[in-house]
């Protein structure tokens, strides 16, 4: 049987300097991952992403940071060469990368619909397009999306609709990659304790995401924290393996599909 743990393999994230992506990278290393390429979007986050790397090398696992705007095939592609002539080839690839915007249909301008649709589906389709290409055989591939696709709700409509993509893609990619015993997951979160939530909400609404989920109560903001999501990516890129095709949403019970 393939080795299916953590320990030992090479993996590339996405959205990987801070937050999310950036727990993730830090448990990953402390997990035993052999090397980590950890993306980053820009100069604006350069500082928090050699933070992460150096947090990866003190748990005794080199750490690269590539910086790069993934809304380009070409960015992407030269993200994994970059990657693989540093690190090798990864084992491991999850993409955490996506943008937010809660406003109504009727305000959404042309130019804020493009970006949305290039950084949530066009990213994505990409990511998983060289993932495909550059993992290895048996590898796991997983991408973040949004529990807002098993919502009914207004004022997201290019979030979640620029998401949603995601879920076939996944599906379509486990189906191509299968043969070479590759899984390919998408993992939804229920509102996340980051900026990217708080920049977005009003007072109002984000007491309301505090206490929506049927597990607020116990969550330490009432939100879905990073650290609640870090053990299922870790799962489904590990034993989880079997689990392929498939969007799982983790959420504290915020909704349900």
């Amino acid at each position: 049987m393939p080795d299916h743990s953590i320990k030992g393999k090479t993996v590339i994230i996405a959205g990987g300097g801070k937050n999310l992506g950036g727990l993730v990278a830090r448990d990953f290393a402390a997990h035993g991952a052999k090397a980590i390429a950890i993306h980053y979007n820009s100069a604006a986050s350069k500082a928090e992403a050699e933070a992460t790397v150096a947090a990866v090398k003190a748990a005794g696992g080199p750490g690269r940071a590539f910086p790069g705007d993934l809304t380009s095939a070409a960015a992407v592609e030269k993200l994994f060469a970059d990657a693989v002539a540093a690190i090798g080839r990864p084992d491991i690839a999850i993409n955490t990368v996506g943008k937010v915007l809660k406003k109504p249909m009727a305000e959404i301008s042309e130019a804020e619909y493009d970006e949305m649709s290039a950084v949530n589906a066009k990213a994505a389709f990409f990511f998983l397009k060289e993932a495909g290409r550059h993992v290895t055989d048996n590898g796991k591939i997983c991408t973040l999306v949004t529990s807002l696709l098993g919502a009914f709700t207004p004022f997201y409509s290019s979030y979640a609709g620029t998401k949603a993509p995601v879920e076939h893609f996944t599906r379509a990619a486990a189906k191509e990659f299968g043969d070479r015993g590759i899984s390919v997951t998408a993992i939804g979160p229920g509102p996340m304790d980051t900026p990217f939530f708080y920049g977005e909400e009003s007072p109002e609404a984000q007491a309301y995401h505090k206490s929506a989920a049927a597990l607020s109560p116990f969550s330490k903001t009432g939100l879905t924290d990073i650290e609640d999501i870090v053990p299922w990516l870790r799962f489904l890129v590990s034993d989880g393996w079997w689990m392929t095709g498939q969007t799982i949403l983790v959420n504290g019970g915020y909704t349900t599909k």
